[in-house]
């Protein structure tokens, strides 16, 4: 870093760096600090005494840096404040707004999902849901989204235990859903072509917490007749953007 980037750097841009580096690993010297962050040495001795002193660093007999369990003690105290549905609502609002469709929140319930949250379409002709709606995980996007977070040996029984039946001759068998799902997790993103409701095509994405857990996920739906293949990547990063600010609200860090 040149001088100039740094003097341009405010206080607290260097302490969020020093607390994000140390955060990446077990414990640090302050030469390897000094390269991760690209900070004099005299600059992160200031920081780090100051840190210490606070009680978000310890510095062992070593010379290695670690973080205390300060921090997760003032993340963990946030996160009681949390309410996920009054967090997400405006984020699925401004979606709903630039899709002028209908968005859902989902989270999983025992081996379903259900809706917390719904923001109608601007169409007269509606997708019809309520908040409270049950739906299977294996036909629908914000189903698929957590079948896809699943282990091998979960979505084994899962599988195991429910019966894929058809809601429409374009539901998935379970060679097609194992396929699919393994697209999902590795794009980020689920479809579902029809395959809960007939004319309806649906795009999710996982909403995830600070350990990256998916704590729920965002749906956008489309009558087919509004739905354009052409647009497809483009709403699924929409779709997409909107679960990762939420998930960043929750402490989320790709």
């Amino acid at each position: 870093m040149e001088r100039d980037d740094e003097n341009r750097m405010s206080a607290v841009e260097r302490t969020m760096l020093i607390l994000e580096t140390l955060s990446k690993a077990e414990a640090i010297n302050l030469e390897n600090m000094a390269k991760m962050t690209a900070l004099p040495k005299a600059t992160l001795l200031r920081f780090l005494s100051s840190l210490i002193s606070l009680g978000y660093v310890y510095r062992d007999s070593a010379d290695q840096y670690h973080l205390t369990l300060k921090m997760f003690m003032v993340g963990s105290r946030s996160l009681s404040h949390i309410d996920l549905v009054s967090t997400a609502k405006p984020f699925a609002k401004k979606l709903s707004q630039e899709l002028g469709e209908t968005v859902h929140m989902g989270i999983l319930e025992d081996d379903e999902a259900v809706y917390v949250l719904k923001e109608e379409s601007s169409y007269t002709l509606r997708m019809y849901s309520r908040v409270g709606k049950i739906i299977p995980l294996y036909c629908t996007a914000i189903g698929k989204v957590f079948l896809s977070e699943m282990s091998d040996e979960e979505l084994d029984g899962y599988l195991s235990t429910h019966t894929l039946k058809p809601f429409t001759p374009k539901s998935l068998d379970e060679s097609g859903l194992r396929a699919e799902l393994k697209e999902i997790h590795s794009r980020g993103w689920a479809i579902d072509r029809e395959e809960h409701e007939e004319n309806i095509v649906c795009i999710a994405s996982p909403i995830r917490d600070y350990s990256g857990k998916a704590v729920a996920a965002i749906s956008a739906s489309w009558p087919v007749f509004r739905f354009s293949r052409e647009d497809l990547d483009k709403n699924a990063s929409l779709v997409s953007e909107t679960a990762c600010e939420i998930s960043s609200i929750l402490g989320f860090c790709d």
